[in-house]
């Protein structure tokens, strides 16, 4: 631009030159002066006319190739401020639009030449409002480059979030300040960013809800197992039950057995003798006459008879229970029954215990005395074995027993859920140890035999009562 304006003036000076020499030569030829120096300074004048003239010819043809110049620069800096990306807005200290590019006027919905005048406040939605005008305000306070994201509505009615940053620069004239705002649509932006939230949102609510998935899994799984428990229980309480009313039923069966079984032999043994005897009385009483070793006969059959019925009647007590038990302790009761077990049986029985098993009151030592009971008899009737241990010890509060043989094995599920069997036999143990407060088992295998437990709890006897 500064070379164009030294040619211009290169030019105007050269031809002031040339029509002062030309007004000279004028006056000279006037007043008849012109002679051959007229002639030289002519042609000489005529020779820088020429040369001037090439001189001009070039600076014409640069001013032109600068003019060009200056017009594509022009046309390109009108291309990229009317067709820039973004909305280039001037306003004055009021927020009136000074100059609006072609986006900027796109943007809002409006042609330019509407615009100028225009405050860009009207445009901004109202909850916005207050941030534009405190935007405005930081620009023209001066302290640089400031940004505001607003929402905007256009002419048509459609809002469009914005973005704003603007910056002070002074007008042409340099007295009048000037804020120039690049207007960009961010809407996508905002909507991404919306989109981003709520994906964040949902991503949360996701991991929730799989927990949540995971808590009632776990709930769930949680019910079904106490749901199958609680069928095992109930399964397990119904075959108790019946176990119970199985034992009960046996029970009722043993008592009448066992007094068909007493009254048989009571009928049998105990009455015929006792006939005996009482003939044997009559015959004594009729016979005064008998002489005294006939006497003496008579009344040793007749003491046999008695013998008999006290060792029967001896024999029904110990059945019944065995008065030993109170009188003598469990210890010399057990010893009694294991010998008897021995003579009748031919098997081999070991027996250890301590001696504080005598402080255990009655009820738990008729327990031991039972459980070792009915498992001899199991021995003798099913285990076909040939060594059998008893074994009684103190373990911590409790008194253990073990009763093991090495006889064959059983299957205990199938022992425990019988309902032909007429015996007591596990069902009634079980009972008898846990009426007490025990716990009993029953382990069976191949080539180990079969080992009877039962824990008691050791109680020691209450002291008894001094009878006056």
């Amino acid at each position: 631009m500064q070379k164009k304006m030294t040619l211009a003036s290169d030019a105007t000076a050269l031809r002031r030159r040339a029509e002062a020499r030309m007004v000279t030569r004028r006056k000279k030829q006037q007043a008849g002066v012109c002679g051959p120096e007229s002639a030289a300074d002519t042609r000489r004048l005529l020779h820088e006319l020429q040369v001037h003239q090439v001189e001009l010819e070039m600076q014409n043809a640069e001013l032109q190739e600068s003019r060009d110049r200056a017009e594509s620069l022009l046309e390109k800096f009108t291309d990229l401020y009317d067709f820039a990306p973004v909305g280039y807005l001037s306003l004055d200290q009021q927020g009136r639009i000074l100059e609006v590019n072609l986006t900027g006027s796109a943007l809002l919905g409006v042609e330019r030449s509407r615009l100028v005048n225009r405050s860009l406040s009207r445009f901004v939605i109202l909850p916005g409002r207050t941030a534009f005008l405190d935007f405005l305000a930081r620009v023209f306070e001066g302290t640089g480059k400031e940004a505001c994201e607003t929402k905007f509505m256009r002419e048509d009615g459609t809002p469009f979030w914005a973005s704003l940053i603007g910056g002070l620069s002074a007008s042409l004239g340099g007295a009048k300040k000037v804020c120039r705002v690049a207007l960009s649509d961010i809407t996508s932006f905002k909507q991404a960013q919306e989109a981003q939230r709520l994906l964040e949102a949902l991503s949360v609510s996701n991991e929730e809800l799989k927990k949540e998935i995971v808590q009632r899994q776990a709930v769930e799984k949680a019910l079904k197992a106490s749901e199958q428990h609680q069928c095992r229980l109930l399964e397990k309480s119904h075959r108790m039950q019946e176990q119970l009313r199985h034992l009960s039923h046996c029970i009722i069966q043993a008592r009448e057995e066992e007094r068909k079984r007493i009254s048989r032999e009571l009928h049998d043994d105990i009455t015929q003798t006792l006939v005996g005897i009482n003939v044997q009385l009559e015959t004594l009483a009729r016979d005064t006459a008998v002489n005294p070793r006939v006497l003496r006969q008579k009344i040793a059959r007749t003491q046999r008879l008695v013998e008999k019925s006290v060792n029967a009647v001896h024999q029904f007590a110990v059945e019944l229970r065995p008065t030993s038990l109170d009188d003598l302790g469990l210890i010399v009761t057990l010893h009694s029954c294991l010998n008897d077990f021995m003579k009748r049986t031919g098997i081999r029985v070991h027996f250890t215990t301590f001696a504080g098993v005598e402080q255990l009151n009655s009820d738990l030592r008729t327990v031991l005395y039972r459980i070792t009971q009915e498992a001899l008899a199991n021995v003798a009737q099913h285990a076909n074995a040939s060594h059998v241990k008893v074994n009684i010890r103190k373990i911590g509060d409790s008194v253990h027993m073990e009763i093991c043989d090495n006889g064959k094995s059983f299957d205990l599920e199938q022992a425990l859920n019988a309902r032909k069997s007429q015996r007591l036999g596990l069902l009634g143990m079980r009972e008898r140890v846990e009426m007490v407060g025990g716990a009993f088992g029953v382990e069976s295998a191949p080539g180990h035999g079969t080992t009877v437990r039962a824990q008691v709890p050791f109680h020691k006897r209450a002291k008894e009562q001094v009878r006056p």
